[in-house]
């Protein structure tokens, strides 16, 4: 006597003999892959590779995976746009110091969310719309040099963007989302950097006036984006990728390691000696 082929039924489309380990596993692939999917969805790309299984097959592998077979897929989740949109998101934010004199000053600064690296865009006692509105303009015009494909800028609800600053960037294709009223997480990766900034370098120095931040700020922007290395991009540098490792035991046996130091101490850079 044959032995019968063990079935399932799903809701609305049949029976169908269950799938070969291989074809489940594809079906939870596309369904990873594919957070905005639905079984019919799963079953239509199926069937464009030539793997002919039921419909509702495919719903009981998603079902029994945990995966909600026919979800609303209209709401896409603030953590999946990031995911998704990380090679062409950038990330915006003011921060402030005080100089030795009393004087406050602003910073703006925003950082790629894929690459991490910080664009320093000025600094200034008086963060008038026309200063922020031209930053967004020098912004636009480094972009465009360093030919990058920027699509959005997060930033939050501070009153000191104008509405032509999110008017040049929409000039130039990039779309300013803001963060939700008091949710720094929405700007996490930029807030991080922010703590960062101060940790290292603004509440360790003592800033005379506005040039010497200026200074400050870009030998820490040369560090932070050629020697730091970020956990965030798998302990790479954002414009300067990890060496091979070395394999030679003698250079292993015979380090002649050379320390560069930055703002007179304060950030020490660790390399080979020629």
């Amino acid at each position: 006597m044959p032995v019968a082929t063990r079935r399932r039924r799903g809701p609305d489309c049949g029976d169908g003999p269950a799938p070969l380990g291989s074809i489940r596993a594809l079906v939870l692939r596309l369904a990873a892959e594919n957070p905005s999917w639905g079984y019919r969805r799963v079953h239509g790309e199926l069937l464009t590779l030539g793997v002919k299984i039921a419909a509702s097959t495919v719903w009981e592998i998603l079902r029994a995976a945990g995966i909600d077979p026919a979800p609303d897929r209209a709401v896409t989740t603030w953590a999946q746009f990031l995911r998704s949109q990380a090679e062409a998101l950038l990330a915006a934010d003011f921060l402030e110091t005080i100089t030795l004199a009393g004087v406050r000053l602003y910073i703006l600064a925003v950082i790629d969310h894929a690459s991490r690296r910080i664009r320093v865009l000025g600094v200034t006692a008086h963060p008038t719309a026309v200063w922020v509105t031209q930053t967004a303009r020098t912004l636009v015009m480094d972009l465009e040099d360093a030919r990058c494909s920027v699509k959005y800028l997060i930033r939050d609800r501070d009153g000191k963007y104008p509405t032509m600053f999110d008017t040049v960037l929409a000039d130039a294709g990039i779309t300013v989302v803001r963060t939700g009223v008091r949710i720094p997480r929405m700007n996490a990766i930029m807030e991080r950097w922010v703590r960062t900034c101060h940790r290292e370098l603004l509440d360790r120095t003592l800033i005379l006036n506005q040039r010497h931040l200026l200074h400050a700020l870009r030998e820490y922007e040369a560090f932070y984006n050629t020697h730091r290395r970020h956990q965030g991009i798998a302990s790479a540098r954002p414009l300067a990728p990890l060496p091979e490792p070395m394999t030679d035991p003698h250079r292993l046996a015979h380090l002649n390691i050379h320390r560069r130091d930055r703002l007179g101490g304060l950030l020490h850079e660790y390399d080979h000696a020629a």
